[in-house]
C-alpha cells in the first residue's frame, strides 16, 4: 500500500478492463497503490457518455476483486452531494471516450474541483485513454472529429502533455511530432497496455503487461523531435 501522503496518478495508453478480457494486471497495480486493503474504487465513465455496457463492464472485471466498486454518472446523476461521496473513495478510475465533452461535463458539475482535492488527499486517481491524458495540462485527442487535435485545457496535475495508444493508431505518432515541432507542451507518448504511474507529479514507473510495448518522452531538441523510450517493467 502507498504512504497516504504521496499523490498518485496512474495514466494507461490503452487496455486496462475495457479491453473485455480477464482481469488486467494493470489494473491489479493500481488497486496496490491504494492506501488500505479493499479498496473503494469508483468509477467515471463521463467520456463514453455514462454507456451501460461501459459501466457493465468495469463491474464485471471489479466486482471478483478484492475491492469495493462504484460508479458516477452525471449524465443521469442520482449522487446528489459528490465532494464527500468522491472524497470517500480510495482509487478514482476514469473511463476512456471524448476527452473535451468529459472535462466540460466535469466542469459544470464541479467535478474537477473535487479531483484536484481527492489528489491533494493521496486518493489514486488513474484511467485509460480519456481517462489518462486528463490529468495533464496538454494532450493529443480525437474529440473533434476524425482528425485528431490538441487539446490545452486538460486538469494540469502533471506537467506538460500525453498522447494514448501511440503504438494502435497510426495518425498519432505524426500528429504528436508535429504538434510538439510547433511549441506543443512536451511530454509522453504512451502505448496499449503501458502505463504511467506520476508520484507527486513526477513519472516514477513504467509499467506493461504486454511483450513489445513502450512509453516514450517526446520533446524538442533544437529543431528536431526526440523520442526518449521509456522501457516498462513487465506485470505479465
Amino acid at each position: 500500500m502507498s504512504d497516504a501522503l504521496s499523490k498518485h496518478i496512474v495514466a494507461l495508453g490503452g487496455g486496462g478492463f475495457s479491453d473485455g478480457g480477464p482481469w488486467s494486471t494493470l489494473d491489479d497495480y493500481i488497486l496496490g497503490l491504494a492506501r488500505k486493503p479493499r479498496p473503494r474504487v469508483c468509477f467515471l465513465p463521463t467520456a463514453g457518455a455514462d454507456a451501460d455496457s461501459y459501466v457493465a463492464m468495469f463491474y464485471r472485471a471489479f466486482s471478483p476483486m478484492d475491492c469495493q466498486p462504484s460508479d458516477l454518472a452525471l449524465f443521469r446523476r442520482t449522487v446528489v452531494d459528490l465532494r464527500p461521496f468522491l472524497l470517500e473513495q480510495d482509487v478514482i478510475y476514469v473511463g476512456g471516450g471524448n476527452t473535451a465533452n468529459m472535462l466540460a461535463i466535469w466542469r459544470t458539475h464541479g467535478v474537477d474541483r473535487i479531483l484536484r482535492e481527492a489528489h491533494e488527499q493521496g486518493i489514486v486517481l488513474a484511467g485509460i485513454s480519456a481517462g489518462a491524458i486528463c490529468w495533464f495540462e496538454a494532450a493529443v485527442t480525437d474529440s473533434f472529429g476524425l482528425n485528431l487535435a490538441g487539446l490545452r485545457d486538460g486538469l494540469g496535475l502533471i506537467a506538460g502533455s500525453a498522447c494514448p495508444h501511440y503504438n494502435s493508431e497510426e495518425r498519432r505518432r505524426p500528429v504528436y511530432r508535429q504538434l510538439v515541432a510547433s511549441g506543443f507542451p512536451p511530454g509522453y507518448a504512451i502505448d496499449d497496455q503501458v502505463g504511467l504511474h506520476f508520484v507527486d507529479g513526477q513519472l516514477a514507473e513504467v509499467v506493461s503487461n504486454a511483450e513489445g510495448r513502450t512509453a516514450y518522452e517526446v520533446r524538442l531538441e533544437g529543431a528536431a523531435v526526440r523520442e526518449r523510450p521509456l522501457t516498462p517493467r513487465s506485470l505479465s
